[in-house]
């Protein structure tokens, strides 16, 4: 049976118990109404009889008690649902009754408090049957001459119950059948929404979704809502690890406060199909697409981790350049190998060893000039090597003379990338140019608490426009606008920065310089999800 039956049923018997109860309770009150209204009737009939001057001279006189009995029973007769009227002596004996033969006998109910000038008031059975009656002095001068019983039986307060139980019927009838067409609606609106699926379809449904979302390598985030205020419909476990969004409930979250990357924010938003994200210590790539359910529009938006995979990128990156720089060296090797034979075939041989004795000393020099102001082995690697693919281009790359960087300063891995991807930039900027000069410079600050690097290059600069924008990840002057790959040199800087609390200027000053500083000791906090957050990734 399905859930939007089994509801429907459920919400019938509740309605019907509902107003089985309801009516219930509304025939007693109806009953308890119409007893009171009659208990009241009885005492305001007999008051007045009490204070009428015919009763009160044929009791105060006693010649005129023949009379009592035709008075009472006129009316009584002329009173509806009255069964009694009795007169009788302040003793309890009747003047009057409808049965004639009970005339003469002792009242059958109640009277002492009527008798000291109070009113008696109850519920008793009689000569007639069970009544609702009322008893009341008549005092003549202050003095109790004799009583008025006025009473209507339960015949009558039953007649007028049965009276009213039609338009009680009706009511309870309309209550019903409001009670049941709501159900139905109800149902009706449950059952489209579940499909009309049962509960254990669902529960096996819900269960299926739930393994499906959290088994899946990929993160994903659902947003629905009117334009402008998007919030989290359902986020999965993956991408709450890749976001850093911890184990709260996040349903109903506007989705504009769930990172703090733009890009990611208009991606999420649908106002952007994908995009390429340095976020929480990842690279991330998203993709939007759009969903319907019912008449809710959904945006969809997965969350791939490409840190790995940029890792390797780079790593090969770092490879290749490596190669080049062997294949450089090798060549300008080759070069001056060939020099040196073709002096020592000519019998030069004084030229051949002082040729190949300056090229050695050139070597030294430039490697000695760089061991001199950086200790770290792994950044003079990088130097040396990018010094070679450089001169292979055609450009110079020169470290400034105020270049100063003890061993153990900083980590040699950040340097490198730091270092390698400002200077990859300066060489790409340089591209096609005729040659160019880069300069890096790497130092402690003057009070010795962080570390500051400027790479800067004679090549055209960058747009003006585009000073804000060139850190964010995706943003490239290259033709290949987002590439695999491209557009996130500058954003891993601003990662690394990140990590240390530093901070990253551009500026054009006869070319690009970039300035990065690197604050040492312990590393802030950086908020997950921050938009230039580090990736650990090296190129």
């Amino acid at each position: 049976m399905s859930l939007a039956r089994q509801l429907l049923l459920l919400q019938a018997v509740v309605v019907v118990v509902t107003v089985a109860i309801a009516g219930a309770l509304s025939l007693r009150a109806t009953g308890e109404q119409v007893r009171d209204q009659q208990r009241e009737r009885a005492l305001s009939m007999a008051e007045t009889l009490a204070a009428s001057a015919q009763v009160r001279d044929a009791l105060a006189t006693g010649d005129r008690r023949h009379e009592l009995q035709r008075l009472a029973e006129g009316i009584r007769r002329r009173t509806t649902d009255v069964g009694f009227v009795v007169l009788m002596s302040p003793d309890g004996i009747r003047y009057s009754h409808p049965d004639p033969a009970e005339i003469g006998r002792r009242y059958v109910g109640e009277i002492d408090a009527a008798r000291r000038g109070g009113v008696v008031q109850e519920e008793r059975t009689g000569t007639l049957g069970r009544s609702v009656r009322a008893v009341v002095p008549v005092r003549v001068d202050g003095r109790v001459v004799g009583l008025v019983a006025v009473g209507v039986l339960e015949q009558a307060i039953s007649e007028r119950l049965r009276d009213a139980l039609p338009s009680l019927a009706v009511t309870l009838a309309l209550a019903l059948g409001v009670g049941l067409l709501l159900s139905g609606l109800l149902a009706r609106r449950v059952r489209r929404q579940t499909r009309g699926l049962d509960p254990l379809e669902l529960a096996a449904l819900h269960a299926h979704h739930e393994a499906v979302l959290h088994a899946i390598r990929e993160g994903i985030v659902v947003v629905g809502g009117a334009p402008g205020d998007e919030r989290v419909q359902l986020v999965n476990g993956e991408a709450r690890r890749l976001l850093g969004l911890g184990t709260g409930d996040l349903r109903g979250v506007p989705a504009a406060t769930l990172v703090d990357d733009e890009a990611l924010r208009a991606v999420l938003a649908g106002e952007r199909a994908e995009g390429t994200h340095v976020v929480g210590g990842r690279v991330l790539l998203s993709r939007r697409s759009s969903a319907a359910v019912g008449d809710d529009r959904l945006t969809v938006t997965t969350l791939r981790d490409r840190t790995e995979l940029e890792g390797m990128v780079r790593e090969l990156a770092t490879v290749r350049g490596l190669a080049d720089a062997l294949r450089a060296q090798a060549h300008e090797a080759a070069n001056e190998l060939h020099t040196v034979v073709g002096l020592v075939e000519m019998g030069r041989y004084d030229d051949a060893v002082g040729f190949a004795t300056r090229r050695i000393e050139a070597t030294q020099d430039e490697t000695d000039a760089i061991l001199e102001r950086v200790a770290d082995p792994v950044f003079v690697a990088l130097l040396l090597a990018k010094a070679a693919t450089a001169r292979e281009r055609g450009v110079q790359l020169e470290i400034d003379p105020a270049t100063d960087l003890p061993l153990g300063t900083i980590d040699g891995e950040e340097l490198v990338t730091v270092v390698g991807n400002l200077v990859d930039n300066a060489l790409e900027a340089l591209r096609g140019g005729d040659g160019g000069r880069i300069v890096v410079r790497a130092r402690r600050a003057a009070d010795g608490r962080a570390v500051e690097i400027r790479v800067r290059d004679d090549g055209p600069g960058l747009p003006e426009d585009a000073l804000r924008d060139a850190l964010r990840p995706g943003w490239t002057t290259r033709t290949a606008q987002g590439a695999h790959g491209r557009g996130l040199g500058l954003a891993l800087v601003a990662a690394v920065a990140a990590r240390h609390g530093g901070r990253v200027a551009l500026a054009n000053d006869g070319g690009a310089v970039v300035d990065v500083l690197l604050p040492l000791g312990e590393r802030p906090r950086v908020p997950a999800g921050a938009h230039d957050a580090g990736t650990g990734v090296a190129p």
